[in-house]
């Protein structure tokens, strides 16, 4: 028995969820986000909330039953309140500055590095160190972070690089350490 995927989804006023089969379209303040999900599932909207089930207890339907609710539940809170990522620099000479729409990051190459900012996701940077990723769908939030990550990720012997806001890197001592 699923526990996650028995839970119903509450959908706060302002969230219109319109559900054609499997098709569920999230229309909120912030946006709408729009996906298709597995079809042996039954998405219903009974009031102010929205239930999934399954038809049997095969090991692909039960999979799929917690994730379908989980990705509607992630779609419905995006559309309402919207996701953040936060990312720190760490590092002599390591900045960002918003150019636009767009990032420019001073890594420490012989270039700065540029990252545009893909449709729907909007950066915030309220000081030289820090970035805030935002959007309504969380999973493009995480992917845009995680490569803004990518361009310098934080090295174990000195800290230096992009981390998320409350990672903790592991170090280590290096060559003193004999």
């Amino acid at each position: 028995m699923s526990r996650i995927g028995n839970k119903p989804v509450q959908i706060p006023a302002g969230v219109e969820v319109a559900v054609n089969g499997t098709h569920v379209s999230v229309k909120g303040p912030k946006g709408t986000l729009e996906n298709d999900f597995y079809e042996k599932l039954t998405i219903e909207v009974e009031g102010d909330t929205l239930h999934v089930s399954r038809p049997d207890d095969e090991r692909e339907t039960r999979a799929m039953h917690g994730l379908t609710r989980a990705l509607i539940h992630n779609m419905v809170v995006g559309v309402s309140e919207g996701y953040t990522k936060g990312l720190e620099l760490a590092g002599v000479g390591y900045r960002v500055q918003l150019k636009g729409k767009d990032l420019e990051l001073s890594l420490g190459y012989s270039h700065p590095v540029n990252y545009a900012a893909p449709e729907g996701i909007t950066f915030e940077v309220p000081d030289n160190t820090h970035i805030n990723v935002k959007g309504i769908n969380k999973q493009q939030v995480g992917q845009v972070a995680a490569e803004i990550r990518s361009k310098r990720a934080p090295e174990p012997y000195k800290g230096k690089g992009i981390h998320y806001v409350g990672e903790h890197i592991r170090r280590k001592l290096g060559k003193a350490a004999k």
